[in-house]
């Protein structure tokens, strides 16, 4: 119980100071003239975030489950994936969000994950949706939070960022060729 307890405080205190870096970084690009797309999605991401946060404590609290000896792997992928979102956010700089904030005419960034991945940060939150249950065999939380995660990221949000980044910036002339999730050599 005692790494549920850490893991699951490191996650909502990352996902607290994530809130302050995103909240920082839209008041400063929204001085510059940025603007909100996919507004109306947003309340819907944060909600599955916390009823991934709810369900996972519930399935490993009420039917107390346990890490097992193999375990470390799924928690090796989930450690190895804070690094990769410490990368991501890191390489945006003031651009990184969790809010689809768009600065018309800015250049998009193309460096660090970013350089092979257009969505880095996308595949790093799956990973980690997928990889935290699974440490504790919490098997419902990693299969529906998965599939559900899927859902609104191929079907709604990024969809709407792409759009507005390609409407606005030279999103499409750089990202263009590189794929969604799965890394290619840059050209």
């Amino acid at each position: 119980m005692t790494l549920f307890v850490v893991l699951l405080a490191f996650v909502i205190g990352e996902r607290i100071v994530e809130l302050l870096i995103a909240k920082r970084n839209e008041k400063i690009l929204k001085r510059q003239g940025a603007f909100e797309a996919g507004e109306d999605h947003y309340k819907w991401i944060v909600l599955l975030h916390l009823l991934f946060i709810v369900t996972l404590t519930c399935e490993v609290v009420l039917l107390h489950k346990r890490p097992t000896p193999w375990s470390w792997a799924p928690l090796s992928v989930f450690l190895l994936a804070q690094l990769a979102r410490y990368w991501a956010i890191r390489s945006l700089g003031v651009f990184w969000n969790t809010k689809i904030i768009i600065l018309p005419g800015a250049r998009i960034v193309a460096k660090g994950p970013y350089r092979y991945l257009r969505h880095p940060n996308y595949l790093i939150v799956s990973v980690e949706i997928l990889t935290l249950p699974l440490i504790f065999h919490a098997y419902f939380t990693a299969i529906v939070f998965t599939l559900l995660n899927t859902i609104m990221l191929i079907g709604v949000r990024i969809p709407d960022e792409e759009k507005a980044l390609g409407q606005a910036t030279n999103y499409r002339d750089v990202m263009g060729r590189r794929r969604r999730f799965i890394p290619k050599r840059p050209e």
